[in-house]
């Protein structure tokens, strides 16, 4: 690369770093809170913690059925939706309700938790009105919806440049040890500069990586097309209906019984039970191999009057574009190899912020002795 070049990018990361580096500390230090986002609630509102007695919900419990009873009548709407939490752990049950005017990603929702017997509501609060939910919204959409969630994702991919463009700008023409070294001994504007470029250069990747999923976990479409044109058009999940648009549904227990056998092998993570009409349920399970235990990507669709096995989504025999997918979340979130990793995503969210105040430091002493410069008639 030549100086000019050098210098051109340079100032590409500078300007990129100003414009883009709060937003990226904000949305790194919101994702370090979120790692633990369930864990942290549940300390937060002791009513929805378990209890010794309390048990675990699986493909057979009649708390299912109890809780969906206690849920209509809380919340009569016959059109509205419901999806319960299979946490595999004893306490709450987890729920959120869609009523029936709720459409789309961002449609307004109630997160409820049931006893766990289902007999009781524990809490129940609006999507986005305590604490985490409210963080949720903020990492990924701004809290400004969709139009949010293309800033974060667009902004992304423009943090991707940053990071490269840092790298380039410091890989070392000669001494790998000089350019690694932290001289403790020099100058404030040298200390910062070494503070920026090791904390960059030793979070690149991880970095990297954290940002690139989450740009494409905030832009679904865009992340279908990189994919098509990439490796293949990702397998549609199905979307099939009911064989009636009314009609007395199933209970959820027949409902499971029926996804069980369709994929004995599956875990259990979500039940979503639909309101009057063709909807059909929609069991999410997680298969063998299948790296996210909370959202894993397979689904069995029951219909809700007959019973009857309507579709199965099986992620294990999806093209390697639906296995690229079912990857982006857990890399993202940190939950790829347990504990360790998501302490390590908690770390690794909090590296934005410390390049973001070095960096804008560093900048803004170089400035101030440009000045000085000016004023005494000495350049360098």
């Amino acid at each position: 690369m030549t100086a000019r070049s050098r210098i051109l990018l340079r100032q590409v990361h500078l300007w990129l770093g100003l414009a883009l580096g709060g937003l990226f500390a904000l949305l790194a230090a919101t994702g370090s809170a979120l790692v633990f986002y369930i864990e942290i609630d549940k300390a937060l509102h002791p009513a929805i913690q378990p209890t010794a007695s309390a048990p675990t919900l699986d493909w057979s419990s009649p708390a299912w059925d109890r809780a969906l009873t206690t849920a209509r009548t809380h919340w009569p709407d016959p059109h509205g939706n419901w999806s319960f939490e299979a946490t595999g752990e004893p306490g709450a049950i987890p729920a959120r309700y869609y009523p029936s005017e709720a459409h789309g990603h961002h449609a307004a929702r109630t997160m409820v938790w049931f006893s766990p017997d289902g007999a009781q509501v524990l809490r129940a609060e609006p999507w986005g009105g305590y604490l985490m939910s409210w963080l949720y919204e903020l990492h990924m959409h701004l809290l400004a919806g969709e139009i949010g969630s293309q800033i974060v994702g667009w902004s992304g991919f423009a943090m991707l440049v940053l990071l490269v463009s840092g790298i380039v700008v410091w890989w070392p023409r000669g001494s790998w040890r000089k350019a690694l070294a932290f001289k403790r001994n020099a100058v404030p504007i040298r200390r910062l500069r070494d503070l920026h470029k090791l904390a960059g250069v030793w979070s690149m990747g991880l970095l990297f990586v954290l940002v690139g999923t989450g740009a494409l976990l905030a832009l679904p479409t865009v992340k279908a097309q990189l994919l098509t044109a990439t490796i293949a058009a990702p397998d549609p999940i199905p979307d099939p209906q009911s064989g009636a648009s009314r009609g007395r549904q199933i209970p959820i227990a027949r409902a499971l019984a029926a996804a069980r056998r369709a994929v004995p092998e599956a875990r259990l993570a979500f039940i979503d039970v639909p309101g009057a009409g063709p909807k059909p349920f929609r069991i999410r399970v997680q298969m063998p191999g299948d790296p996210h235990r909370r959202f894993p990507g397979s689904f069995v669709f029951i219909d809700q009057y007959s019973g009857a096995v309507l579709a199965v989504h099986d992620v294990r025999r999806g093209n390697a574009a639906t296995t690229t997918v079912k990857w982006i979340r857990v890399l993202h979130d940190g939950s790829i190899a347990g504990l360790s990793t998501r302490i390590l995503a908690v770390i690794l969210g909090l590296v934005p912020l410390g390049l973001f105040v070095t960096g804008f430091l560093h900048w803004r002493r170089r400035l101030a002795a440009r000045a000085q410069a000016h004023t005494t008639g000495s350049f360098s």
